[in-house]
């Protein structure tokens, strides 16, 4: 984590929990992230919903034009990670 404490990243959590809508949002990441950052993570977090829908990794690569090894990296994340995806997946199901 760098120079970084666990206390300022939840510092930046705790901000980012308090952006009320979704332009808020869409400025702040705007801002901080690149495009292609922000394309990697939802290319990361289509992997995950099409991993947890028990696609191959041929048919997720055909669809969201990821690498096996992107692929193989996001489904190490949903076997071992802490749950993020999971979270998410199930956050914009409702």
């Amino acid at each position: 984590m760098g120079n970084f404490s666990i206390e300022t990243f939840d510092e930046l959590f705790k901000a980012v929990l308090k952006l009320e809508s979704i332009d808020d949002c869409r400025k702040f990441f705007e801002d901080v992230c690149t495009i292609k950052e922000l394309e990697d993570i939802l290319q990361r977090l289509e992997v995950a919903t099409y991993l947890t829908e028990g696609k191959n990794y041929q048919e997720i690569s055909k669809l969201t034009g990821a690498s096996t090894a992107t692929i193989s990296r996001v489904n190490k994340c949903l076997n071992y990670g802490r749950g993020g995806y999971g979270l998410v997946i199930e956050k914009k199901k409702n």
